[in-house]
């Protein structure tokens, strides 16, 4: 059998890169299967892959796999690999853990100065004219629920949440999500979920602000999982 080249294993790799639908910070295929798609060795597709990490087209880090585009700067090394390496499903599964108690906590520490920065964020979302305005309403508001423990590393934890949310694998996500249940269920019964958490939190109503935050997470997942299985 021919050995593939190292120039005809990178040309196959460029137009790999070219015509699969991975946008900066996706994460490529597993160094086996890459392989076997391109039809040379491992050792062939490491050096590849070095030269395009050299341009800038990849870049790579152990134990954690090869990423498209540069590497990512202005974060520990840390927590790049861990913002590039989530996916939209583990956010989810994070978020279904963790924010229902942030929730709780915001009742139990909720001030009378917070209720304005609260209600702003439902309005937003009420009133959101498109995907990209809900998108940053329910960003906010849900950043704002951590503002209000006053517990810095809690909101570090959603502003991470958030830096993830940027990313274009979770962006696709979200978009093939409004395709399927439109901007009008976001300014509906999206936001009258996001009302019921913050009058828990104002009646400092703890175990309903913890109900409330997880039934909306888990509606938010189930929708994403209902779009993910649409012939969209």
């Amino acid at each position: 059998m021919m050995r593939t080249s190292k120039e005809t294993a990178l040309t196959r790799l460029r137009d790999f890169l070219e015509t699969e639908p991975l946008a900066r910070g996706d994460r490529l295929p597993t160094e086996r299967r890459l392989a076997e798609t391109l039809g040379c060795s491992r050792e062939t597709l490491r050096s590849a892959l070095d030269e395009l990490a050299a341009e800038g087209k990849v870049w790579r880090h152990v134990g954690q796999g090869t990423f498209r585009g540069p590497a990512p700067v202005g974060m520990p090394i840390r927590d790049k690999i861990l913002l590039e390496a989530t996916s939209p499903d583990d956010l989810m599964d994070a978020r279904r853990r963790l924010e229902p108690h942030i929730a709780a906590t915001a009742a139990e520490r909720y001030l009378n100065e917070d209720r304005a920065l609260l209600r702003r964020n439902v309005a937003a979302g009420r009133t959101a004219k498109d995907r990209a305005a809900c998108e940053r309403a329910d960003d906010a508001f849900h950043q704002s629920i951590a503002h209000v423990t006053r517990n810095p590393v809690l909101i570090g934890l959603l502003r991470h949440f958030s830096s993830t949310r940027c990313r274009a694998v979770w962006q696709r996500e979200w978009e093939r999500t409004y395709r399927k249940v439109g901007v009008e269920e976001f300014t509906g019964l999206h936001s009258t979920q996001h009302q019921e958490i913050v009058e828990a939190i104002i009646a400092h109503d703890s175990e309903a602000a913890r109900s409330a935050m997880a039934q909306h997470l888990e509606d938010v997942s189930r929708a994403m999982a209902e779009a993910g299985s649409s012939p969209a």
